[in-house]
């Protein structure tokens, strides 16, 4: 099994894996072409999107700057808008539905570590360094017509439901079901969504 098997796989994985850095740099690249093309040139950022993208619906409206870790496990359906400075950790799959809009300086994770040290780095080398940290994943899941409030942040594994709204500065740990209005740290649901 790749080290990318086993990252997608929620699996321990090493991010110093040659095929992982090579995506990672990558994405990095076109992130930086990205968020230094003219906001009107439409054209140039939707080439640079389906080449950083793993997938994407129409009309996908993504306001510079923008960062992500690989890029190729994001996907978006139909309708979609990210507002600028927002931070997507990709390390495995981000699935965003239709008709989501997702405020200014939001962070979606799905990666995470183990909390022991030696667990995480490993023993150090001989002139103390350590490698690359060990990492795991969770994929996040967000339904359709979703609005994710300013400065929210989404942990590895969570599940968000249809039709749901987060308040801004939300810690989302756990899954949010269809048709509410949640927020708060840790988020949770406060009212039904009518």
């Amino acid at each position: 099994m790749t080290e990318r098997e086993k990252m997608l796989a929620g699996e321990l994985y090493d991010c110093g894996d040659s095929e992982l850095l090579k995506q990672w740099h990558k994405a990095k690249d076109l992130m930086r072409d990205y968020n230094r093309t003219d906001s009107a040139d439409a054209k140039e950022k939707g080439r640079i999107l389906r080449e950083l993208l793993g997938g994407q619906g129409d009309n996908l409206w993504i306001t510079a700057p923008f960062y992500v870790d690989y890029g190729n496990n994001i996907y978006f359906g139909n309708n979609c808008e990210v507002n600028m400075n927002c931070t997507f950790l990709d390390d495995n799959e981000i699935r965003i539905g239709n008709n989501a809009l997702i405020a200014p300086n939001v962070q979606i994770y799905t990666a995470f570590h183990p909390a022991n040290a030696v667990e995480r780095f490993g023993e150090p080398k001989e002139d103390g360094s350590f490698a690359f940290c060990i990492t795991q994943t969770a994929p996040v899941r967000i339904g359709d017509n979703v609005w994710i409030g300013g400065g929210a942040i989404l942990m590895p594994g969570i599940t968000i439901g249809n039709n749901v709204v987060i308040g801004a500065g939300s810690v989302v740990t756990k899954d949010i079901p269809d048709d509410v209005v949640a927020y708060g740290s840790p988020c949770r649901v406060i009212r039904a969504n009518k």
